[in-house]
């Protein structure tokens, strides 16, 4: 079925059908494989799917630390129901060719002290029992039980991955460090660089927290010219009201909404 309608610079295009609701974001395989998937999204307009090319498409995995998981450091339920449908996704994404990519807010305590204020200052409202300033070359202070470790500092226990998705990390699978919010916010990141080097055009988001780290990267690829697609039930948040406006804005602005239903259901097609 011949599209309606065409999106974006020439050899760079989206198409959609109007019969069947769908947005063509493959390039016409010019790029990638020859192969395509199909999936239904789950916010407006009704009935609406996207196809995507496995082999130019990544799965991009937001925080998912013992940081903001592990019981010792934080309650929340919202982000640990993330995790079994991520583990569910990573799966399927294997089993299609679609690349897996993970982001951990990470920083040598060297960076502390260059951060801008904002985000100095940031840290301070989100953790207002910790001093601010970089540890001191001693021994740093440990508070056992709760948040081990300097924060969100390389090699902390507090900023490994959470275990049951560290174990589904395979050694082709990067790995990115970011010390923004956003893992986008330049292209000197790493991540950016990675997506660039595998030639990669749309990026499943999830993790945690959706208002936050996964909204900054998503908006930062939307901006950068990546097609963005937020997995709902695959990313949460602790903030009120706040996943259901953002599934809007993305659904309605930066791209597409889907979950893990939609994309286990996704099968593959030439």
């Amino acid at each position: 079925m011949a599209p309606d309608l065409s999106f974006g610079p020439q050899g760079d295009q989206w198409y959609y059908t109007r019969d069947t609701k769908t947005y063509d974001l493959t390039r016409g395989n010019g790029q990638g494989s020859e192969k395509k998937l199909t999936m239904a999204t789950t916010q407006s307009p009704p009935d609406t799917s996207i196809t995507i090319d496995p082999a130019l498409s990544a799965l991009v995995v937001v925080d998912m630390q013992n940081y903001f998981l592990d019981a010792r450091c934080r309650d929340y339920p919202a982000g640990l129901a993330t995790v079994e449908p991520i583990l569910g996704v990573i799966e399927k994404c294997r089993e299609v060719g679609v690349q897996v990519r993970s982001l951990a807010q990470l920083g040598p305590p060297r960076d502390r002290s260059a951060r801008p204020p904002g985000q100095r200052a940031a840290q301070l409202l989100a953790d207002p029992d910790r001093p601010v300033a970089p540890p001191p070359p001693a021994r740093p202070r440990r508070r056992p039980g709760r948040r081990p470790g300097r924060t969100l500092m390389a090699g902390e226990w507090n900023a490994a991955i959470y275990p049951p998705l560290a174990a589904a990390v395979r050694p082709d699978d990067a790995q990115c460090a970011k010390d923004r919010m956003s893992g986008l916010w330049c292209e000197s990141q790493p991540l950016w660089r990675h997506l660039e080097d595998a030639n990669t055009r749309t990026l499943l988001f999830a993790g945690v927290n959706t208002d936050q780290c996964v909204l900054g990267t998503l908006t930062n690829a939307y901006n950068a010219g990546w097609d963005c697609v937020m997995i709902e039930d695959c990313c949460a948040t602790t903030t009120a009201n706040a996943q259901g406006v953002c599934l809007w804005n993305v659904a309605n602005s930066y791209g597409f909404v889907v979950n893990s239903k939609s994309l286990a259901e996704a099968s593959l097609a030439r």
